[in-house]
Formats: structure tokens, sequence, C-alpha cells
């Protein structure tokens, strides 16, 4: 049978295998003069790409804009995400601001029934934070209120969240406050879940150490502590921060306060109680009435 010579299909298949032979063998070439390492061979390839490169540019414009869409579409899925995380602390914050409320109505209430009397005189005065003492040894901030606006000694400072410290020093316009993260800082406070009174003392860290403390082992991490008001200085309930335990198995404070960023204070003022003098009047009022006569008060009893 003759060959058709009209027939393309026995050149297609020489052609293609030509084809791919000189393909490969010109990627072959590519990589092995792509990995020779000669300035000359670096300064021509350096010229290739410069050379090439822009005019490739429409190639990569599909995988550009396929690159964005991909971001867009992960930045879209992380705003869903945080949109329903937002959602769900709403609605937690809204089951809290309920719980919130209806526990301020009961306070109201038992405070109503029980005839509390609040102090009026704790009432406090707002500073700005103007300096800090700079120093590791000694932990104390600056503040721009002093006599002026009434600010006297001892009075205890707090930033909204936490005790902070007391004033220690008092100018014309400006009071030093020394923190409670102060070597010099000794302040006497409450463990609750015990009820056990202890001594906070700073020692130039972030977490003071809970000292002369009964009986330690009532204490857990995580427990309350407060103010206990002892000695007149401080009002007793002011929030100190939570007991913690260091790698040292030493228990110590951490403190509500934020002392990273110290830049409103609130000075409570305190003034000092009343001091009794005669606890006895307490128990037995002192009697009044017209004197009892001789003859009664020696006189014998019946029988």
């Amino acid at each position: 049978m003759a060959r058709d010579r009209h027939n393309q299909t026995d050149y297609v298949r020489p052609v293609r295998r030509l084809v791919t032979g000189v393909v490969i063998l010109c990627l072959a070439a590519l990589f092995v003069f792509w990995r020779v390492d000669s300035p000359r061979v670096e300064r021509f390839r350096a010229q290739l790409v410069d050379r090439m490169m822009p005019s490739f540019s429409w190639a990569l414009m599909p995988v550009n804009k396929v690159s964005g869409m991909i971001q867009d579409f992960q930045s879209y899925t992380n705003i869903y995400e945080q949109n329903q995380e937002l959602r769900r602390e709403l609605r937690q914050m809204k089951a809290w601001k309920e719980a919130a409320q209806q526990l301020e109505q009961e306070n109201a209430k038992l405070l109503d029934l029980n005839k509390v009397r609040l102090d009026p005189q704790l009432t406090y005065v707002t500073g700005v934070v103007l300096a800090d003492s700079g120093s590791p040894f000694r932990q104390s901030v600056l503040l721009n209120v002093g006599a002026r606006d009434g600010i006297l000694d001892g009075w205890a400072t707090t930033d909204g969240l936490g005790l902070v410290g007391r004033i220690s020093g008092v100018g014309k316009t400006t009071a030093r406050v020394i923190l409670l993260t102060d070597s010099n800082s000794r302040i006497p406070v409450i463990i609750q879940s015990s009820g056990q009174h202890a001594i906070l003392a700073g020692d130039n860290s972030h977490a003071p150490v809970i000292e002369f403390l009964e009986n330690p082992g009532l204490v857990r991490p995580g427990d309350q502590v407060v103010s206990s008001g002892d000695g007149g200085v401080f009002p007793a309930g002011l929030l100190v921060g939570q007991v913690a335990l260091d790698v040292d198995r030493r228990l110590r404070v951490r403190l509500s306060a934020d002392f990273e960023r110290l830049e409103f204070l609130r000075v409570l003022r305190s003034h000092r109680s009343e001091v009794i003098t005669d606890p006895g009047s307490l128990i037995a009022p002192v009697f009044e009435g017209p004197p009892i006569p001789d003859e009664l008060s020696q006189a014998e009893p019946t029988q």
C-alpha cells in the first residue's frame, strides 16, 4: 500500500520529539549556566534578568490578582470571626450588666434595711503623675496636687483598680507617692479567704512579699488581699491584689493596680476617727438621777 505524501502524521511525531529534546537541552543548559559561580556570568545573569523581567510583568499579573483575592478572603474570614467573637462578648457583657444591676439594687436594699451609714469624708482628689523616681532602689511617683489641695502625709492613693501607695512628702503644689513596691513600704493587709492579718512589704519587685503571717497553710494562691485599716493610716477594705506563689514557694501579692501605666492617681481623704478614751461609758452610761440616801444604800436586804 502506497503512502500518502500529503499525510502530515508522519512528520508531526519526529518534529515533536525534536522540539522536546531542544527544550530539555535548553533548560538543562540554563540550569547549568545559572549554577555557575563566576563574576562574569553573574553580571550576564543580572543583565538578563533586568532585560527580561519587565517584559514578563503581564504574566505575573494574574498571579498577583489571585494572591490579592486570597489575602482579601482571609481578611474577610478573620473579620467575620472577630465579629462573631465580639457578638459573644457583647451577650456576655449584657448578662453581666443585668447581674451587676441586680446586685446593686440588692445592695442598696440591704444598706437601707440595715441603716448603714457610709463615711462621707472618704472622698478623693485626682492628680496627674508628673514623673517617677527613675531609680531601681526607690519606687515613687510625683503628683501635681499638694498642700493647696489639702493633701496630707499618709493618705492612700489608688489608680481606680487597686491600691498604689501612700503620700510621703507634701509640697505646696506637688506630693510624692511611695509605691507599694518600694522597699520602705509596709502596710497592714487581710487575706480575705482566711481572715488572717499580715504585713505587705515591698522589695522593689512587681510583687511585694507577705510577711508576719500567722498560719501560711490557710492561704491559697488567688486569695484576695485588701487593706486592714490597722493603725488608722489606710481605710479598711481597699483592694490590693491577689496572693501568688513565686519560684521559691514564697507568698507574694500580684497587685491589681497597673504600675506600668500610672497616669492618674486618686488620693483618698481619710481622716482619723474619734478616739474613745472611756470604753465603759459605751456599756453603762453614767447615772445622773437623784442621789441614793445612805440609809438605803447601807440597809441589808430582807429575807
